[in-house]
C-alpha cells in the first residue's frame, strides 16, 4: 500500500490524523481532547469517516464505540514525514536538517546525548552511509 501523504489533506483532517498518531488509538471522544478549538463531535466523527475512505485511518469496533488508529505504522510515517520535511526546507541535505536541529534546542545536548549521536555518525559511516 503506498503512503498516504498529510500534505493532501485540509487543516482539520491533518490535525486529526496527526491526533491518532500521537494518541495511537483513539475515539472520537480522545480526537476532539487533542484538537484546538474542536469541532463538533458529529463533524469530527464524519471526518474520521472521509480519512478512513481516504485510506489515513481505519477503525474497530469496541462494543459501540469506534477505536481509530493510523493505516501506516508511525515509524514509517515518521520517516516518510521528515524525508520530506529535509527534501523541502533543506535541499535534501540531512547534515543541515540535523545542524538546524542542533541549533534550535534551548537547552543544548547533554553529554549523553552527544555521544549517541557521535556513536550513530560512527556506525552510519562504517556502513558506508
Amino acid at each position: 500500500m503506498s503512503q498516504p501523504d498529510l500534505t493532501d489533506l485540509g487543516r482539520r483532517e491533518r490535525q486529526i490524523v496527526e491526533a491518532i498518531y500521537r494518541l495511537g488509538r483513539a475515539t472520537v471522544h480522545d480526537v476532539l481532547g487533542e484538537l484546538p478549538d474542536p469541532p463538533s463531535y458529529s463533524a469530527v466523527r464524519a471526518m474520521l469517516g472521509k480519512l478512513e475512505g481516504k485510506g489515513y485511518v481505519q477503525h474497530e469496533q469496541d462494543g459501540p464505540r469506534y477505536i481509530y488508529s493510523p493505516v501506516v505504522p508511525t515509524e514509517r510515517a515518521r520517516r516518510t514525514a521528515l524525508r520530506h520535511l529535509v527534501d523541502t526546507f533543506f535541499d535534501g541535505s540531512a547534515e543541515r536538517a540535523a545542524l538546524a536541529l542542533f541549533k534550535l534546542s534551548d537547552t543544548g545536548l547533554s553529554d549523553e546525548e552527544l555521544e549517541r549521536l557521535a556513536e550513530l555518525a560512527r556506525r552510519a559511516e562504517e556502513e558506508g552511509r
